[in-house]
């Protein structure tokens, strides 16, 4: 057999999140219920700011680019898991569905981690700079700072997923994870695959970790500005907004630089962290930029009165 053929293996089986056999009905209905809300959540969000034209602001702009990437970003791992947990068959998933999930898992998730950056962006400019604000935040600005996060994030993704599947897959197939994720099926290579989990450390590390920097300066000069802010409810209104953007970044970004800064683990773990970045995370960002936000509330309430009107 030549190594063409060799490195070509037609079907991949996810191992799944271990569980006793009698909690997968359980975890099913769980997971389900996390899945439909996170999906209503995020509609919501975007219906809200469509409709409502209080929410024409930058800072709703990029919202709903986030909940947009919050609702596909689950949608690309959970049905998978659901699958996974009804039928024994289900963690099948055929060699080009793994490219696909692979390249879609992480440009989400890329793109996200560099519209939390400009999103922390935003909001250093309009606690700053309030009254040049609306000049420099105007709508084609919004527009191609959107678009460069989710264009960093497609070439991000396309560069770690080639890395990934150049090498040969000539067996053994189980992946064990609940997602073709880069880490576990690096484990499965018929090649050495240092090089390929030292690029994970420091393609993934630096970009993290420089989103990550670049938030912590964006919120260092933010807390500095807020302190200058004469009235309290100014004050207060001002650390809302900021302490909502920090509890879903650090929801998002702690789970990911513990897992792909150790790409060689093989902790089950590890499985339970992703869980928590793929689908807790995007269920609770509707859940803090609505209960944490007036003017989101509010926009609810004018969306409710409108459809009681009609």
């Amino acid at each position: 057999m030549d190594r063409q053929n060799e490195s070509f293996m037609a079907t991949f089986i996810l191992t799944g999140i271990p569980h006793a056999t009698e909690l997968g009905t359980p975890l099913f209905g769980i997971f389900l219920v996390i899945y439909a809300f996170t999906l209503v959540g995020n509609l919501l969000i975007l219906l809200v700011i469509k409709v409502d034209s209080h929410l024409r602001t930058p800072m709703y702009y990029f919202l709903a680019n986030l909940s947009f990437i919050d609702m596909w970003f689950s949608t690309v791992t959970v049905p998978k898991i659901l699958m996974s947990l009804l039928s024994p068959d289900g963690g099948a998933i055929s060699f080009h569905s793994c490219v696909a999930q692979l390249y879609f898992f992480h440009g989400l998730g890329s793109t996200e981690c560099f519209l939390y950056t400009v999103m922390s962006y935003d909001r250093y400019l309009a606690i700053t700079y309030p009254l040049h604000y609306a000049t420099m935040m105007r709508g084609k600005i919004c527009a191609l700072l959107a678009g460069g996060t989710w264009l960093s994030g497609a070439i991000h993704s396309a560069a770690q997923t080639a890395l990934t599947f150049r090498l040969p897959y000539c067996g053994p197939n189980q992946i064990e994870h609940y997602v073709c994720d880069a880490p576990p099926i690096l484990k499965l290579a018929c090649a050495n695959t240092s090089v390929n989990e030292m690029v994970i450390f420091v393609n993934i590390g630096v970009v993290a970790s420089g989103c990550c920097f670049l938030i912590f300066l964006s919120y260092v000069s933010i807390v500095h500005s807020i302190l200058k802010i004469r009235t309290a409810e100014g004050r207060h209104k001002a650390f809302q907004t900021c302490v909502s953007h920090c509890i879903v970044v650090l929801c998002f970004f702690v789970p990911g630089l513990i897992i792909y800064l150790r790409p060689s683990s093989k902790h089950v773990i590890d499985r339970i962290i992703t869980i928590f970045q793929t689908m807790i995370t995007p269920m609770l960002n509707p859940l803090v930029y609505t209960l944490r936000n007036k003017e989101v509330k509010m926009a609810l309430l004018r969306l409710k009165d409108r459809g009681n009107f009609v």
